[in-house]
């Protein structure tokens, strides 16, 4: 029996990337997957066919994490039709924006603070709904400890994510939920805009030798949602194949 069988989660933003490997690897686990996305309606349907396809249930639900309502929508329709929710896994993103301080416009910042915040209350509604002995994980960047030019907002906006999750850890554990976030370094998905020069740069300080992919970071989702990982809570793992 897969070790997730009996479990629902929730993968924000699992229409493609990242989210999408992570929801592909929580069904064949055994759960079953709830798969949100912001306007492709159809790439979160092939995500859907993908986890049925192997034997879990699952199903998509339009949100714009930007949209309080929207946010707490989705969980009363994963109650609504699931009964229960086990797991949740945090990872839609708005546009990442890099420029210097003195250039970045307030349309801008909020583009990723508006995100944060929906972030924040998908946590509250996870304290609010989710069973005893659940797990959360959010999605951070390993920039939140490499800083680079340019980066300031960007990272500050995962940061944050990173603080609401210490917190929470602490005002659940006696309920058994695990708090975590997961830091990957720069990995390949349709998303990445980097020239050739600096994905070499990127390799070359590497020590594992690659850019990460989106299946990593999947793997480091499952071992935190296993009964394995029942005593990590409060941490920020960073999958970066090494690179600090």
């Amino acid at each position: 029996m897969a070790y997730l069988s009996g479990k629902v989660a929730i993968v924000t933003g699992s229409s493609r990337g990242i989210g999408r490997a992570i929801a592909e690897r929580l069904g064949r686990d055994g759960a079953s997957v709830v798969v949100t996305y912001a306007g492709n309606q159809e790439k979160a349907l092939e995500v859907v066919e993908a986890i049925k396809a192997k034997g879990s249930d699952a199903i998509s639900v339009q949100v714009d994490m930007r949209k309080i309502e929207d946010v707490r929508n989705l969980f009363q329709k994963t109650l609504d039709y699931f009964g229960k929710l086990n797991i949740l896994v945090n990872n839609a993103a708005g546009t990442n924006v890099f420029k210097p301080t003195t250039q970045m416009t307030l349309e801008e910042y909020d583009s990723m603070f508006d995100i944060t915040r929906g972030v924040y209350f998908a946590l509250q509604q996870a304290a609010l709904h989710m069973a005893d002995g659940g797990k959360i994980i959010s999605i951070s960047t390993a920039g939140t400890s490499m800083s680079i030019p340019t980066g300031g907002a960007y990272a500050g906006s995962k940061a944050a994510i990173e603080q609401f999750s210490i917190g929470l850890a602490k005002e659940l554990g006696a309920r058994g939920i695990t708090v975590n976030t997961i830091a990957p370094g720069v990995t390949e998905t349709d998303g990445l805009v980097l020239e050739e020069e600096q994905v070499k740069q990127m390799v070359a300080q590497t020590p594992l030798g690659r850019l990460g992919r989106p299946d990593d970071i999947a793997s480091a989702v499952a071992m935190l949602v296993s009964e394995d990982a029942d005593w990590v809570t409060g941490q920020n793992i960073r999958a970066t194949g090494g690179i600090v």
